[in-house]
């Protein structure tokens, strides 16, 4: 039995990774999705193969930052599937290797104006829809980073940081709605995002020594913890932070 047979989900950063991995999963759960991301080819790929697998999917191009792109991806879907129940808030960016003092300006607000801002942004248009359906879940997608100190992230860690507790505060104000709020804090995955450390055996080697499970996670291992989330397996479950992450949090704590 496909576990969100009817449902129509919004995954943004849906190109690449994490969200790709979300989307192909929810369409093979009977969901139709909508994938957002700023590189439309990309997206077109990942529509493409969700169909050819016989899922329905819509790609929706344009940026979190942008107010104008995030009414446009909910109006989308309205007209396109007539209703709203899943909205996954993954897409995001990193600024790495630096300390607190070494970071500028335009970093910080960059990387909190999509980690943070634009999360804020494509939730309030969206929840409107998601109450008018009867309720449903928002799931955010966070980091480790979030939870343990890690040297040379201060921007993403703060941006993550302030989405954990937006997160609670949510759950808290839309479990009257039925909508359920969680968040999902991945380690080391083997996505885009993290390639130049994949490909550097030297300084990924003792990232991973942190790890009780010693190797990188797979984007499709994330996924179905947010499936298990957007479920109704977990219609008693919100506000919640859920760590997936090889063991590292255990390890560093």
């Amino acid at each position: 039995m496909n576990r969100l047979q009817g449902k129509v989900a919004i995954i943004t950063g849906g190109n690449a990774g994490i969200g790709e991995a979300i989307a192909k999963l929810f369409a093979d759960e009977g969901a139709s999705v909508v994938v957002t991301g700023r590189r439309k080819e990309e997206l077109d790929r990942v529509v493409k193969g969700i169909g050819v697998n016989g899922g329905r999917a819509l790609a929706v191009a344009g940026s979190i930052t942008d107010e104008a792109h995030v009414q446009d991806v909910v109006a989308q879907t309205m007209r396109t599937f007539g209703k709203l129940h899943i909205l996954v808030n993954n897409a995001g960016i990193g600024d790495f290797g630096k300390r607190l003092h070494e970071t500028d300006d335009a970093t910080w607000m960059k990387v909190l104006d999509i980690n943070l801002t634009g999360v804020f942004r494509i939730t309030r248009a969206a929840v409107p829809e998601l109450i008018k359906s009867g309720g449903g879940a928002i799931i955010n997608i966070s980091t480790v980073a979030s939870l343990v100190g890690i040297r040379g992230l201060p921007s993403y860690a703060a941006s993550k940081g302030g989405l954990d507790a937006l997160t609670r505060a949510m759950a808290v104000d839309y479990a009257p709605d039925n909508i359920r709020c969680n968040v999902v804090n991945p380690g080391l995955v083997d996505t885009p995002m993290a390639a130049p450390l994949m490909a550097n055996p030297a300084n990924l080697e003792p990232i991973l020594a942190q790890y009780a499970i010693r190797r990188p996670g797979k984007p499709e291992e994330v996924a179905k913890m947010v499936l298990y989330l957007a479920s109704d397996d977990a219609m008693w479950v919100t506000g919640g932070t859920f760590p997936i992450d090889g063991g590292m949090t255990i390890s560093k704590g």
